[in-house]
Order: structure tokens, then C-alpha cells, then sequence
């Protein structure tokens, strides 16, 4: 059954606050048994955050706009505290978001669908700083959606844009189908991440188009929500995506371990770096595969993460107290990249990466911005910066069990003064080379 925000006293015209009306017909829904409720096309919806309920599909028809209210008192606070990660390094988040504007808990069987859009209206919270990045006077500020615990969810053809943190976060959830959506933020907004599933199992990433700012998607094992399990069982597959910082990423937030995940036949461009697995706290990750996609990144300005790396892999302390764990079981199986760096794995004494194969990965390096080359980014962690280094095709450090097989390395341009060569390691064991190729 459809419940029509308009036959609840939603009027749609982008300045009255519509929040009571919307609430209203999600609550009827839910206690009904189920059914959708209707945002009608040709309006705009302004309203403050949402609880989504269980059995409710909230459907935004084409050309219907749910405009995210400006003032920060109209917003739901799952933890009103200080988040206590702007004290450390990185400033990961470690607690649930301070701020949500479509929010569940312990709700199954929810979804959010249709052609219409949900928009963040960012630039209320944040404001430019350079001519590359914009940033808010509070961290965090309001994630787009945040759902907790629900179950059998789904969010699909949605246009989710203009965030001003993370746009979607599920946390704590198990069998999310994420499929078709679009996530359009700017690109200088910091913290606009895309796609961020937390401690949760069985997600499905599907046929997605993102831009954001900081990560399109990124798996988040956080300490704000550890009385979950890991992040485990994700597919990501069909996406294409546009990054400031990573455009798929583990980490940084890895207090929990990730495990068994799969992404295939995507397309990276314009992007800082393409693949980072970061592991910066106590999380493990094991048994990831990369497979047919192709990688196109560049250099920026140093406000944001990476320096034009198409897969990176770091494994290093946090800071004092909070020694990270490791990496293993790593396949990255006919890959693509056309960057201004090289493909960059570093370890640390006691936390080596270990049993990577590269299969079929092809880096073509060549000078195409104005920013400074021959850098590799470590942030964040403990007394840890950008690092300048020539860019080799791959740069091997304190790994242990790397195979290059049917592997590539080609430069090209005039300049070369910033490359070196193609294969350089450091302090690694257990390097078998099958095929390797300069040309």
C-alpha cells in the first residue's frame, strides 16, 4: 500500500518544514504491516531527520527532492557526546554519528528507492577554505543516512547528493543491497565519503555511480560500533567511480577485522589514489580480490589523502597506543592503471603485508598535472607524513610474500625526472617475479 506524504500535510514547496508530515506517514506505515511512502514528483520536500521504521519503503518518485533542513537543532544525535577521535591522530571516527538526518535502528526490512533525490544541502554546514577544500566548523557534521542493526535492507536508482559527512553508513547491518544509486557530492567537501558499510555483513554494491570528496567507498570496521562483528561477505561489482582521496578503500576506521571480499568490474578516474587498504588500528584484513578494473589517477593538491597512487596497501600504528594489525590473501587479478605514481605497498617491523599477488596489472606512469611528484602519502599515523621518493612502477616495502605475475611497467612522456625504476623494494622476503615486464 503507498502512503502519500501529501495526505499527511506534506506540502512539498522547499520551505515549509514538512519533517511532522513525512514522520507521520512513515509511522502509519510501519504500524499498517508495511508499504511505501510516497514523496510525490515536482516538489521539494524540507524537512529535519527522519526515523525510518520497520517494513517502510520510502519512495522518492522522479523529480521529487528531499531537501535536508539547514538548521542543526532539526537534527536526530545517536550520541550527543564529543567525539573523542579529534583528539587523535587522523581524526577517525570513533564513536556513532554525532548527527543523522535518515536514520534507523533495529529496523528490517527497510528501504529507500525511486529516481528522486536526497539532498544534504552541504554548503549550510560547511564552508571553502582553499581554492581545494571545503570543511565545516564541527566534526562530525550530519551523515546523509546512517542505519544501525537493520536487516534485509535496501537502497536502490536513489540520487543521494550534496552530503555533508558520509552519505550512506550502514553500521551493524547484515544483507544490504546497495544497487543503481548515484551519489553526486563536491569535490571539496571533506568527509563527504560515498558508500561506508560498518561492522556489516552480506552487502551487495551494485551498478553505482559516486563523486565524492574523501572515499566513494570505503569498509569501516569502527570503534563506535564494535559490539558488532567484522565487516565480512561484501561485492562490490559495475561501479564507476570519481574520488579527491580513494576511490576503494579499507580502513582507516579498523578496530574490527574485514574479511572475504570481492570487487570486480569497476572503472576509477580522476581520482588520488584508486585501491588503499590503510590499516592504522587493530583490525585484520584477509582474503580481498580486485579483478578487471581499470585505474586513472593524478596528482593533487596535499590537503587531500594520496599522491596519484593506484593501489596502495600501509600497515602502520595509529599513534602510541594503538598498534595495528595485518594484511594477507591479497589478489589483484587484471588491473589497469594510468597514473602519475606507482603502485605502493609499505609495512612496519612486526606488521609486515603479507601473500599479495599481483596477476595481469599493468601501471603506466606519465607527468600530467601541475603538483609536485615523486611523493608517497602515509597519513595517517604515528610520526608519519608525505614521504618524497622516486615513483618505481611498484614499491615494495617490509612485505613478505609478493608474486608479480604477467605484471607490466611502462613510462612515458618527456619528463621522467620524477620515476624510477620499475620494481624497487625494501627490507622484503619471498618477492617471485613470473613475467615481469619493463616497456
Amino acid at each position: 500500500m503507498d502512503y502519500p506524504v501529501s495526505l499527511f500535510g506534506a506540502v512539498g514547496d522547499g520551505v515549509t518544514k514538512d519533517t511532522a508530515a513525512i514522520q507521520r506517514a512513515i509511522d502509519l506505515c510501519s504500524a499498517s504491516g508495511g508499504g511505501r511512502v510516497v514523496l510525490e514528483s515536482g516538489k521539494t520536500y524540507y524537512s529535519g531527520s527522519l526515523h525510518l521504521k520497520p517494513l517502510v519503503e520510502l519512495h522518492l518518485a522522479r523529480g521529487s527532492v528531499l531537501l535536508a533542513s539547514s538548521d542543526i537543532t532539526d537534527y536526530f544525535r545517536p550520541n550527543s557526546q564529543e567525539d573523542a577521535g579529534v583528539r587523535r591522530i587522523g581524526t577517525p571516527v570513533t564513536r556513532k554519528p554525532s548527527y543523522a538526518f535518515l536514520y534507523a535502528k533495529d529496523a528490517d526490512n527497510i528501504a529507500i528507492s525511486g529516481a528522486g533525490a536526497i539532498d544534504g544541502n552541504a554548503w549550510a554546514f560547511v564552508r571553502q577554505v582553499s581554492p581545494y577544500y571545503a570543511t565545516g566548523d564541527f566534526y562530525p557534521r550530519p551523515t546523509l543516512v546512517y542505519v544501525e542493526h537493520c536487516n534485509h535492507i535496501s537502497f536502490t536508482e536513489v540520487t543521494m547528493r550534496n552530503a555533508p559527512f558520509w552519505t550512506l553508513h550502514p553500521a551493524g547491518c547484515d544483507d544490504v543491497l546497495i544497487s543503481e544509486i548515484r551519489i553526486l557530492n563536491s569535490l571539496m567537501v571533506a568527509n563527504s565519503d560515498g558508500i561506508d558499510p560498518d561492522h556489516s555483513t552480506n552487502v551487495r554494491i551494485l551498478g553505482c555511480h559516486i563523486t565524492c570528496a574523501d572515499d566513494c567507498i570505503c569498509l569501516k570496521s569502527s570503534a563506535g560500533n564494535m559490539e558488532y562483528g567484522p565487516t565480512k561477505n561484501i561485492v562490490i561489482s559495475g561501479c564507476t567511480l570519481v574520488s579527491t582521496s580513494a576511490a576503494l578503500k579499507i580502513g582507516t576506521e579498523g578496530t574490527g577485522d574485514f574479511a572475504n571480499v570481492i570487487v570486480d568490474n569497476c572503472v576509477i578516474s580522476g581520482s588520488n589514489r584508486g585501491i588503499s587498504i590503510q590499516v592504522r588500528d587493530g583490525g585484520n584484513v584477509e582474503n580481498v580480490s580486485f579483478s578487471n578494473i581499470i585505474i586513472e589517477t593524478r596528482r593533487f593538491a596535499d590537503c587531500w589523502w594520496g599522491c596519484a597512487e593506484p593501489i596502495t596497501i600501509t600497515v602502520h600504528d595509529r599513534d602510541e597506543e594503538t598498534p595495528a594489525g595485518h594484511v594477507s590473501g591479497i589478489r589483484f587479478r587484471n588491473i589497469t592503471c594510468d597514473s602519475e605514481n606507482g603502485v605502493f605497498l609499505s609495512g612496519s617491523l612486526g606488521n609486515e603485508i603479507e601473500d599479495v599477488l599481483f596477476d595481469g596489472v599493468e601501471v603506466t606512469l606519465s607527468a600530467k598535472t601541475k603538483w609536485e611528484r615523486g611523493l608517497y602519502d602515509l597519513r595517517p599515523g604515528l610520526n608519519k607524513g608525505i614521504e618524497k621518493h622516486s615513483s618505481p612502477g611498484f614499491f615494495l616495502r617490509d612485505v613478505q610474500g609478493v608474486t608479480l605475475r604477467n605484471c607490466r611497467v611502462r613510462f612515458r612522456g618527456e619528463d621522467l625526472s620524477d620515476f624510477g625504476e620499475a620494481l624497487y623494494t625494501e627490507r622484503c622476503a619471498e618477492v617471485t617475479l613470473e613475467n615481469f615486464r619493463e616497456r
